[in-house]
């Protein structure tokens, strides 16, 4: 008899950064007893982590390592506390709470540069898995960097640190970084900041069409972020094969 899960491919999958905008535990335990193996990181989006009870955030976060998944806070969290002058303190709650990973980015304030690199060498060296963030959430300031901007940053964070760097995209994925006012990809963009290769990028991609582009250039190896909590089963399913926008092009 055929099991359905011999179908469609697996090997060398890519990492999956979900967005969780504030998922109540049973919601959480629901998505990972169907899911969790599809999920790579869990974001805790924004600010969303400090409007939420301790208690509930450390029994969010011990669910999701059950299932070996990394979660961290929102960059804009850090950039918060970073900015009250409060980054030791941020580090050592993140770690109090359950947090495995940390997000540095610079998308809703301005770090200095050698603020960025020292904060990226901190939260490595507190032991953290360490993911930035290249890119601004406001359009106008997103539009002033240059491709070259951007590669220069993502190799000075993977120097300082960076395991990961994620590309800006916000939840709407339109009018920021690789994508137009559509949604659409800017090719030329693209291909400037995958020069050096994709293995150490994650593409915030929230739309299916940008899933299917990325996961038809690169393979299902790409890494794809900001993917909300009911559509990574439908990733998942892009990924090997099994829905019509991928089958049989893989």
């Amino acid at each position: 008899m055929l099991a359905f899960q011999e179908l469609g491919g697996k090997a060398d999958q890519g990492k999956t950064m979900m967005l969780d905008k504030g998922l109540g535990l049973n919601a959480v335990s629901d998505l990972l007893s169907v899911a969790g193996a599809h999920i790579t990181f869990a974001k805790f989006g924004w600010g969303t982590a400090a409007t939420s009870e301790q208690d509930v955030i450390a029994a969010k976060t011990a669910l999701y390592a059950r299932h070996g998944i990394t979660t961290y806070p929102g960059g804009t969290l850090l950039e918060v506390a970073l900015a009250a002058g409060k980054l030791t303190e941020f580090f050592t709650e993140a770690k109090a709470l359950g947090f495995t990973g940390i997000e540095v980015s610079d998308g809703s304030t301005t770090v200095a540069p050698a603020v960025r690199a020292q904060v990226l060498s901190q939260a490595r060296e507190a032991g953290f898995f360490v993911i930035s963030e290249v890119g601004k959430k406001n359009p106008a300031l997103d539009h002033a960097l240059t491709a070259e901007d951007r590669m220069a940053q993502i190799q000075a964070d993977l120097d300082h640190g960076a395991h990961y760097v994620l590309l800006e995209a916000r939840e709407a994925g339109k009018n920021i970084g690789i994508y137009d006012e559509a949604g659409n990809i800017k090719k030329d963009m693209l291909a400037a900041l995958t020069a050096n290769g994709i293995d150490q990028l994650i593409f915030e991609a929230p739309l299916k069409a940008q899933q299917v582009a990325l996961i038809l250039q690169f393979g299902p190896q790409v890494n794809l972020g900001n993917i909300a909590h009911d559509e990574v089963t439908a990733l998942e399913t892009l990924r090997r094969g099994l829905r019509g926008d991928t089958v049989g092009r893989l």
